[in-house]
């Protein structure tokens, strides 16, 4: 709400908002859909058992479909985000998330065969692949260079918060339906589902989209006013005058050579965020932890402290990432990656027992959240200019989601008891990983830019070729 004024005062009387954490909550509204991709994410886990014991479908059936729809729903919803996002409005393409994720929850809750259950976990995983689009690119474009990095990382704290729910939802659950318990689990998501999209309804549109794209500058300037930007005129200004100068250069698509360094760099960050073995680390904890000795309740409480672990220092991260910056967060959380996974390597190698494995894993998994974990998408959505934001953050998250996949499905083959290529002893494994880490390190020090207190239209300038 704006304070009062005469129309003809001073014009930047309007650039006081009433409330100064207007911006703070329109973003928390967006970065929501993190919460609900990660727990969507998760929330199968609860459901695998029965499902696989009710429909009793081929290993090969269960494993693709059943539990992998929706990371191909994911990979889909990346790759193609984009468009929908620069061509209809960040705000429209949050609210049919909303919508996607509510069918999804209802869909799978009372699907009656294993066929249209895959359906709904697949249309559930495009609105994780879009979210994961269109929330980095809106929150991006309503902060201020100040704090951009802070509240675009709440997209990522709720993510990892949305996990951490999913897993206390299932446990909460359990015995509550009898033989229907899984459907329970996955039905109950269809509320923080609905109630985001009737929240993302009332966020203003990205002015910066609506000054490129809708040529609507007098609503754009409203909405700056209520995001108190200190000067609505300039700061417009700047946007068209930045928007213009793209556009002046032709038609040219994201993969042409004056986008190359900012390409390379969206690649190489999602690239290094999977090659860190995150995502193999956190889906196979509990096996993880058993190969190293641990009872079967054992893993699953170790597994349960390093989801806590992860919400810690990923709230950590998003305190720190405005004041020290991107390029210094992903230098701590490198180090931290290499001296935790050398460290997991070093303990299965001299199987030193559990204690100390645990230790080396809390300590990856914390640096991941003040270092990968808090940058990638503040990051991605950042370098892009405002012509090809959505397209860029596009492209940055498939990448990511399709290494991810890659990564998961890899997995067994070399993780197996049974028949994996290290099933004696997975040392290689986090050697092989903390080995992509030192190179992740020389290439945060030899060709990451900082980008902290800088407005989107003058990092343009400064990275666009």
């Amino acid at each position: 709400m704006l304070i009062p004024v005469d129309k003809n005062a001073n014009t930047e009387l309007l650039t006081k908002p009433a409330n100064s954490g207007y911006v703070t909550t329109i973003s928390l509204t967006a970065a929501l859909a993190g919460f609900i991709f990660g727990f969507d994410t998760v929330v199968i886990s609860g459901a695998n058992l029965p499902i696989k014991e009710l429909w009793n479908t081929s290993p090969l059936f269960h494993g693709f479909f059943i539990m992998s729809m929706a990371l191909w729903g994911t990979v889909i919803g990346a790759i193609f985000g984009g468009m929908p996002t620069q061509k209809y409005g960040r705000k429209k393409v949050l609210v049919w998330i909303g919508i996607l994720f509510t069918v999804s929850a209802l869909g799978t809750a009372f699907a009656p065969d294993p066929y249209t259950f895959s359906f709904f976990r697949f249309i559930g995983g495009l609105g994780i692949g879009v979210s994961s689009v269109a929330a980095p690119t809106y929150i991006s474009e309503i902060s201020t260079a100040d704090n951009r990095g802070r509240l675009v990382a709440l997209y990522q704290f709720n993510i990892v918060f949305g996990v951490s729910i999913a897993f206390v939802s299932n446990y909460l659950l359990e015995g509550v339906g009898g033989e229907n318990d899984w459907r329970w689990m996955l039905g109950v998501l269809a509320i923080p589902s609905l109630i985001y999209s009737i929240m993302v309804l009332r966020v203003p549109e990205s002015p910066r989209w609506l000054i490129t794209k809708k040529r609507d500058d007098e609503t754009a300037k409203k909405i700056m006013s209520r995001l108190g930007i200190a000067n609505v005129e300039k700061e417009a200004a700047d946007i068209l005058a930045s928007y213009k100068h793209e556009t002046s250069h032709g038609s040219s698509g994201i993969f042409s050579k004056k986008y190359s360094r900012i390409v390379w760099l969206a690649f190489m960050v999602a690239f290094f965020n999977q090659l860190s073995g995150i995502n193999f680390i956190l889906y196979y904890a509990p096996e993880i932890l058993e190969r190293a000795g641990l009872a079967s309740k054992e893993s699953l409480f170790n597994s349960m402290a390093i989801g806590v672990v992860n919400i810690i220092f990923t709230f950590i991260g998003l305190a720190m990432i405005d004041r020290f910056g991107r390029k210094t967060l992903l230098i701590i959380g490198s180090i931290g990656y290499i001296i935790g996974l050398a460290g997991v390597a070093w303990a299965f190698y001299s199987h030193t027992g559990p204690g100390l494995l645990m230790f080396f894993l809390l300590l990856f998994c914390s640096a991941h959240a003040i270092g990968q974990g808090a940058v990638i998408w503040v990051f991605i959505a950042e370098i892009f200019p405002n012509k090809v934001r959505a397209i860029g953050q596009s492209f940055g998250a498939s990448t990511h989601w399709v290494f991810a996949a890659l990564i998961t499905l890899v997995t067994p083959m070399f993780l197996d008891a049974d028949n994996g290529i290290f099933k004696d002893n997975p040392w290689p494994i986090f050697g092989f990983f903390a080995f992509m880490m030192v190179l992740q390190l020389i290439w945060v020090l030899t060709k990451v830019p900082e980008t902290k207190g800088v407005s989107l239209e003058d990092l343009e300038k400064k990275l666009v070729v």
